[in-house]
């Protein structure tokens, strides 16, 4: 038997050149593909070697966390100096974010990092695996990733 595995996840947008625009720039994903019908606009984002993402431009109002579907969008990279750097290009375009800086993915972690959202709201972390020991942890007794 083999282990599934996430493949891609698609994202419906509202404005898909403002999503690819932050994507693309700010997260570093590359433009694998696009489709330009009026009507049925889509980007695939890569990661150089298989595609990752795929914004799909088609949601009439913002991501709405109270409803049911997708929690959050989370990212691993190699080092919490590489967090940082996403965050500080976050913090200049202006980005919102949930917790201010690095935080532990709870009390006492090693893995941590950044929590944000997209510009339709979209719940996102960029985190990794070491690097966040003593960093503030803000729930408790909960995951951070759970509680944004």
């Amino acid at each position: 038997m083999t282990t599934m595995r996430t493949g891609h996840v698609g994202l419906n947008v509202t404005d898909l050149d403002r999503s690819l625009a932050f994507y693309r720039d700010v997260l570093d994903f590359v433009l694998v593909g696009e489709g330009k019908e009026e009507g049925r606009r889509y980007a695939f984002l890569g990661d150089g070697e298989s595609l990752v993402l795929t914004l799909w431009e088609q949601a009439g109002d913002a991501y709405d966390p109270a409803r049911s579907g997708l929690h959050h969008l989370a990212f691993q990279v190699e080092s919490i100096e590489r967090v940082t750097a996403y965050e500080q290009a976050l913090r200049r375009r202006g980005v919102d974010f949930a917790h201010d800086g690095v935080v532990a993915h709870r009390e006492g972690a090693a893995s941590g990092g950044i929590f944000f959202h997209d510009p339709d709201g979209i719940r996102l972390e960029i985190s990794a695996p070491s690097g966040a020991e003593g960093a503030p942890a803000p729930h408790e007794s909960a995951p951070t990733c759970g509680f944004f």
